[in-house]
């Protein structure tokens, strides 16, 4: 059954957040929505918006010919479908159906789904949504996308209603690895914001007093370090003019953060770990010195102490 202007059909896997935002926006749109989710009355706002309610993943999958998921990890998705696609009722339930899987998990995990939907019979396609979910389908949304490019470019106009889609390449694992970078991003600036604050409302500084600045200083680093093109020239050729930090100094700096930290009584695991990091470079490039933008090039170091 096809939605309003003969829109394709869509099952929507998982009604977390995420996927009953996703869900939302195709309903919007015109799609026939086919939902399945673990806690069935999930579901009851979105069938009062005319959303179809599959009693079982089986007959969620038949429903349609794009399967989205958004579900906890890639594991949720075994858990479901492995069942369906052994069962001998159902052989080749998957046979010729697109999977987009816009669940969280690691590269790895997601060039082994490609392969495991491959034998299946279906094409596979991972995602990283990079927004939160009420902000799906808005202005400035933006989702990666990686692996079959013939699935992608099939599917793009109903993808590019979650935000604008961002193909990596057929490489399975790249969505999940874009993904996953930007949230070390965002996770660990979330972190320090957070540490800071402790920081200063430990001493009985309201976090109004910090915050504000600290979000200015948040929003000003394009400026200290150029925009991404500028510090990706400046990290691959490797440039270290040494005019406005050091390693060494950056290090000094951190240690102060350390000891601050220890004497408020806030824990100080965050910043002893980004002073291991400064140490590590330090160690490893003497006394070289290096500008803002190449000390990120210093840090860039593998776990066993080399260079990326």
């Amino acid at each position: 059954m096809s939605g309003e202007g003969g829109l394709s059909p869509v099952t929507v896997v998982g009604l977390g957040p995420m996927g009953r935002a996703m869900t939302e926006a195709l309903l919007r749109s015109g799609h026939s929505v086919t939902v399945w989710n673990r806690t069935p009355g999930r579901a009851d706002d979105l069938i009062g918006r005319g959303a179809i309610l599959a009693p079982t993943p089986t007959v969620a999958v038949a429903a349609s010919e794009l399967i989205i998921l958004s579900l906890t990890d890639y594991q949720a998705m075994h858990d479901i479908f492995d069942p369906v696609v052994e069962s001998s009722e159902s052989p080749g339930v998957l046979a010729g159906k697109v999977l987009v899987n816009l669940s969280s998990d690691t590269p790895d995990a997601s060039r082994d789904a490609a392969q495991w939907a491959a034998a299946q019979g279906a094409s596979f396609v991972t995602g990283g949504v990079m927004v939160p979910a009420p902000a799906v389908g808005s202005p400035g949304a933006y989702v990666f996308y990686s692996g079959s490019r013939s699935a992608f470019d099939a599917h793009g106009p109903t993808l590019g209603l979650f935000g604008e889609p961002r193909y990596l390449g057929e490489d399975s694992g790249l969505a999940q690895l874009f993904y996953q970078a930007h949230l070390d991003v965002f996770l660990t600036a979330l972190a320090s914001l957070l540490h800071a604050t402790a920081l200063v409302t430990a001493a009985d500084v309201p976090a109004a007093d910090f915050l504000p600045s600290a979000m200015e200083l948040l929003a000003g680093i394009p400026a200290m370090i150029g925009d991404g093109r500028d510090l990706a020239r400046s990290l691959e050729a490797g440039e270290h003019p040494g005019h406005l930090s050091t390693t060494r100094m950056m290090g000094a700096t951190a240690d102060h953060i350390v000891w601050t930290s220890e004497r408020a009584g806030v824990d100080p695991r965050l910043p002893k770990a980004v002073k291991a990091h400064y140490d590590q470079a330090s160690a490893r490039s003497g006394r070289r010195v290096t500008s803002a933008r190449p000390v990120a090039s210093q840090l860039m170091l593998r776990s066993d102490g080399g260079a990326v």
